[in-house]
């Protein structure tokens, strides 16, 4: 298959097959990712079907479309196909009510009472893992197939425009999605139908919406949506051991046993760290996996250029990480990172107008490397997301559509231009830009764009 990064492997222990012929099309920012979600639901004609992990009811859509249900709601009017997986946490939903729609009597009840007719399923994971999926399919089969796949949670701090403008309220977060369609949109449809047929909880009294046996169980896709455009992509997941007992392959893919587990978005990461030739970007809310601290050592001393875009407010399990004793040489060797020239760890924030900063939240899980290659999804880079919770990632093999990408985030977190410049070139810039504006961070001072470098040896400290 012609792609653009051949010296990037794609991955062969998943579900699914790299795809050629697809058109792919990166939405930066809750604000615009969802805008494009709801126009396609609006313009659906026969499905929608979306994976949820977390939902806080006082999100809505953009440009005044109200609620998730609103818009779920509007589609079953039509006369669609609408379903949707929940997911269940039972400590969450007792002690943090707000982070999740876990089909509690309450959450029926408002179901009941909005006259909802929508299907769902909850499915809950093994232990403390998540299922973590954010995705939507609309039109699955059909010549308008469309999927939707990545992090963005379904919260007000996060359906917020580019740019991210200062909010009274606070809580301001950056995340990505992307589009696509062709052939590979199939594989999320796949994966859709798999996780509807095996959610842990269908056959639960109170797992399934509006009644026990809501919705049969869900076909298989058999052929591939029609070529869309000429960008290869590879859907990739991340599935425990023994989740789902029904592992029957995607069209053209090889027959593949999930209840042996599929970690193919670590693998993906693995290859494409050891292949970098030129440059590294990721942008990610943690940086909790060893295998890819140790691999950016490797790439920087290769002479590779390495941004890793990441919040200055650190979650509490990196913060939590960070105190036990037992992963002092983790911390150790992400802080040696800052030995590195041509390392630059960086949080974004807004300038305030009368000082100050309002960080922004980063919640993205992407990487870029060599300008050729991206993967943008659920997946964080820690090993709960790699290894636990259950994650779905597109990447894809194409230099305009990865450089373009590069180019639109940097315009947002540096306020300068960068379509002129190589791989190299504008990571060394925005470099350069977040180090200038560590110290007027520190100051409160206004910064020029949003970027500042942090040390390494402080994160989640």
């Amino acid at each position: 298959m012609q792609r653009d990064g051949d010296h990037i492997p794609f991955v062969t222990s998943g579900s699914y097959p790299i795809r050629a012929g697809n058109r792919v099309v990166p939405l930066v920012d809750g604000e615009p990712a969802f805008r494009r979600i709801c126009e396609a639901v609006e313009g659906a004609r026969k499905s929608v079907w979306a994976t949820v992990a977390f939902h806080h009811p006082e999100f809505t859509m953009p440009d005044g479309r109200g609620s998730l249900f609103d818009v779920l709601d509007a589609a079953v009017d039509r006369g669609l196909d609408v379903r949707v997986i929940f997911w269940r946490h039972p400590l969450l939903a007792e002690h943090q009510p707000d982070a999740h729609f876990a089909g509690t009597e309450a959450d029926l009840a408002m179901l009941r009472a909005r006259g909802s007719r929508f299907l769902a399923r909850w499915d809950r994971a093994h232990g403390a893992y998540c299922q973590h999926q954010k995705s939507w399919v609309v039109d699955a089969g059909e010549p308008t197939e469309v999927g939707f796949v990545g992090g963005i949670n379904l919260n007000p701090g996060s359906c917020v425009p580019a740019g991210h403008p200062p909010r009274p309220e606070g809580n301001t977060t950056h995340d990505v999605y992307v589009e696509v369609q062709g052939p590979a949109a199939t594989d999320v449809h796949h994966n859709f139908a798999q996780r509807w047929n095996e959610a842990s909880d269908r056959d639960e009294p109170d797992g399934a919406w509006p009644h026990r046996d809501a919705g049969a169980p869900l076909p298989f896709p058999q052929t591939t949506s029609a070529v869309a455009g000429d960008v290869p992509v590879q859907i990739q997941r991340t599935v425990r051991r023994e989740r789902y007992s029904d592992g029957r392959p995607a069209p053209g893919a090889e027959p593949f046993e999930i209840h042996a587990g599929e970690f193919s978005v670590a693998e993906q990461y693995r290859e494409a760290l050891d292949a970098a030739k030129r440059s590294i970007y990721l942008e990610d809310q943690a940086i909790g996996a060893p295998e890819v601290v140790d691999r950016l050592h490797a790439a920087l001393e290769r002479g590779v250029e390495v941004v890793f875009v990441a919040p200055r407010e650190e979650n509490t399990e990196m913060i939590a990480g960070r105190k036990d004793p037992r992963n002092a040489a983790f911390f150790e060797s992400l802080a040696a990172l800052g030995g590195h020239p041509n390392f630059t760890l960086s949080g974004i924030a807004q300038s305030l107008p009368g000082g100050g900063h309002q960080n922004i939240y980063v919640h993205a899980k992407i990487a870029l490397v060599d300008d050729v290659w991206a993967t943008i999804g659920s997946t964080n880079v820690a090993n709960r997301s790699f290894y636990g919770d259950t994650e779905l990632n597109a990447s894809f093999w194409h230099r305009p559509t990865v450089s373009a990408l590069r180019h639109e985030l940097l315009l947002e977190h540096l306020g300068l231009d960068t379509a002129d410049l190589d791989d190299v070139e504008a990571l060394r810039l925005f470099a350069r830009v977040a180090r200038e504006n560590a110290p007027r961070y520190a100051r409160g001072e206004k910064l020029a764009g949003l970027a500042f470098a942090i040390d390494p040896a402080s994160y989640a400290s």
